[in-house]
């Protein structure tokens, strides 16, 4: 949910989004906000999570799209751009893939750390409007890319996500993926708040943060993030 929480989930319905009503929606039910964990960054946010929880299923249930995970900065997304702007020398000058991009925070971080191309892969249909509004509002260059990537290499040197953890059949497809890209050479970075369904074993601990997020939307107001790498000493 860079994070994106739907990237894996199934959608419903017939898909009939444009990019002109993506925009509209997403002017109209967000504000230019900046994350407190990343006040470098700026992102249409949503300002009250029930409410435009509740415009999206009842506006737009008739094309099937998924509720706006994008129109929120999740923990695990906002302690990875957190790091990212902390370390740039991770990202400088490599090619770059932010996976479940949601709304690009994590993405932009990337891009304004000094990497070379970035990638913002997300499936959700919204998301590519919204990642380049966010974009736009920051000031970088992003790549979209909404196909489902897992299981593809296209070369990437850092390959960063934020917040997947969170659903048992999508971490079983992650998990195997995020170590083959870590066998080849590249390095895994995961922003992780805690989800159900985070690698017991094979990750090497890089940072600790307390972000506030919505409580709308967590159990508290505050998550206790990690920042992870994926180890290949102990694939």
């Amino acid at each position: 949910m860079g994070g994106s929480v739907p990237h894996g989930r199934p959608r419903s319905g017939p898909m009939k989004l444009s990019p002109q009503t993506a925009e509209n929606f997403i002017r109209a039910n967000t504000a230019l906000l900046s994350p407190p964990h990343v006040p470098q960054i700026a992102l249409h946010l949503a300002q009250e999570a029930h409410d435009l929880w509740q415009k999206t299923e009842e506006e737009l249930a008739r094309i099937g799209l998924p509720p706006p995970f994008w129109a929120f900065a999740w923990a695990g997304g906002q302690g990875l751009a957190r790091y990212i702007l902390d370390h740039p020398e991770i990202v400088q000058g490599k090619k770059v893939l932010d996976f479940a991009t949601g709304s690009g925070i994590v993405a932009i971080a990337a891009a304004k750390a000094g990497a070379s191309s970035v990638v913002a892969a997300d499936i959700d249909p919204f998301c590519q409007t919204a990642v380049f509004l966010n974009a736009q509002a920051n000031h970088v260059c992003l790549i979209f890319d909404g196909s489902d990537l897992i299981g593809a290499d296209h070369g990437w040197d850092v390959v960063l996500a934020g917040d997947v953890f969170y659903e048992k059949p999508f971490s079983e497809r992650l998990i195997p993926w995020f170590e083959a890209l870590t066998l080849r050479g590249a390095e895994i970075f995961v922003g992780d708040p805690g989800r159900s369904y985070l690698p017991k074993s094979g990750l090497e601990q890089l940072a600790l943060y307390e972000v506030p997020v919505t409580r709308a939307l967590e159990d508290t107001e505050i998550k206790r993030t990690i920042v992870w790498r994926f180890s290949k000493a102990s694939i």
